[in-house]
């Protein structure tokens, strides 16, 4: 059997037999690379030199910061403060929704984390407020996504290692399509609200607005710190990472004091669960990588794509397909990392740049974030609101279009992507 074939093989069935995605990936290489005469030695350290990158220290910051802004109280009074200013407008609420998710990713880098920490709070307050459960629940799901999308970002950090490109130029790169699909979701969730007449909270006096900001705005100067000092050229985003946390840390033990030490445990306990599987992933992708360069699959790959077409814009509707399936499977990170050595040469091959095509999967990856049957942010919300996942996916379908209208137009207008990216 060809070696390849039968790693994509391997790789299936462990995956249909619900082994984890970092180990479906970790064993099917090793077996393929065993009979292709890799000795263990090798693997081994190819998977611990694929770690072994300052960059990839950022994750484990940025992880950290965004558990403990949930944990914390951090969220919390930036939700408090945003409701203050517009939860008495039609649809307030929704708007606090996307706003409190766009806050929270310029943060924690991660799209769960996201959905986790405003869903929690906010699912219930726009149920009581006459929103209907399905709606908030897949608001929620899919205003989560703007976790990778919006600065800093954990895969746009892996996609910076695998392609050698600047994390900075990358988050740049980031920051307009994440307010542009922000915005679709901000004026949809506000002509839906109208147009059914979903109830408000009462008007606040400025004072106790003023109030509300005060005591939120060790919050609100985190993002700016996180981005201030990445784009000032004053910290890297591995730098900055940590930075956030020992403010988080500040914030949360001695402003909010509202993370004691058993809490804390948590903090560092969910932390340590997420980078340690993120990690794992990357260091297995790494070997299954080293063997799809060994048997020189991107080479062939880009072979086929020049013979088979010659259009920019078929690869792209075929790659979108392609990143569409895949997310309904395996996990973003495992995606970028599987795909992305492959698909390197074809980018040269088009003319296509490197960091606008890093938008474009990021936003894929988003929309793996809501794909069934294994998108996380539909797990998310399912955990936190006791309901069936097959309830959270039919109340993310109309987002999940309005997710993919926002990929159509950073797609066909590169300039939305790259007018930071200088």
């Amino acid at each position: 059997m060809n070696p390849v074939l039968m790693l994509f093989l391997l790789f299936a069935v462990l995956c249909l037999l619900r082994v984890p995605i970092a180990i479906s990936l970790g064993l099917s290489s090793v077996i393929a690379l065993s009979m292709a005469d890799f000795t263990l030695y090798t693997v081994i350290q190819k998977m611990f030199n694929s770690l072994n990158s300052a960059t990839l220290m950022a994750i484990p910051g940025f992880v950290f910061a965004g558990i403990i802004m949930s944990k914390g109280g951090i969220s919390h009074y930036l939700i408090e403060a945003l409701k203050s200013w517009v939860g008495h407008i039609r649809g307030g609420l929704a708007v606090i929704t996307i706003l409190a998710c766009m806050i929270f990713a310029a943060i924690s880098g991660s799209s769960p984390a996201t959905a986790a920490a405003v869903g929690s709070i906010m699912i219930p307050a726009m149920v009581e407020a006459g929103y209907g459960k399905r709606y908030a629940m897949g608001l929620v799901a899919a205003s989560g996504t703007l976790g990778i999308l919006i600065p800093p970002s954990i895969p746009l950090i892996i996609y910076g290692t695998v392609a050698e490109e600047s994390i900075g130029k990358l988050f740049s790169a980031g920051i307009v399509p994440g307010l542009l699909l922000g915005g679709i979701l901000l004026i949809s969730a506000i002509i839906h609200a109208r147009v059914h007449n979903f109830g408000k909270l009462p008007k606040q006096s400025m004072e106790e607005r003023w109030r509300k900001t005060a005591k939120a705005s060790w919050g609100f100067l985190l993002p700016v710190l996180i981005l201030g000092g990445i784009y000032s050229g004053a910290v890297t985003p591995t730098e900055a990472a940590f930075v956030s946390c020992f403010y988080g840390l500040f914030v949360s033990v001695f402003i909010y004091k509202e993370l004691p030490f058993p809490k804390f445990r948590e903090v560092l306990k969910e932390s340590i669960n997420i980078t340690s599987m993120i990690f794992l992933v990357i260091a297995s992708a790494m070997i299954f990588g080293m063997f799809l360069t060994t048997e020189q699959v991107p080479q062939a790959f880009a072979t086929w794509i020049e013979t088979s077409t010659s259009n920019k814009w078929i690869f792209m509707i075929g790659v979108n397909i392609m990143f569409f399936i895949l997310g309904m499977f395996l996990e973003s990170v495992a995606i970028i990392l599987i795909t992305l050595p492959i698909l390197l040469p074809v980018l040269a091959l088009f003319d296509i740049n490197v960091i606008h095509f890093a938008i474009i999967m990021t936003i894929n990856m988003e929309l793996a974030m809501i794909s069934p049957p294994v998108g996380l942010n539909l797990f998310v919300v399912s955990g936190i609101t006791r309901e069936k996942v097959g309830e959270v996916v039919k109340g993310v379908l109309p987002f999940f279009a309005l997710m993919v209208l926002a990929l159509a137009i950073v797609i066909i207008f590169p300039q939305v992507a790259l007018v930071l990216a200088k």
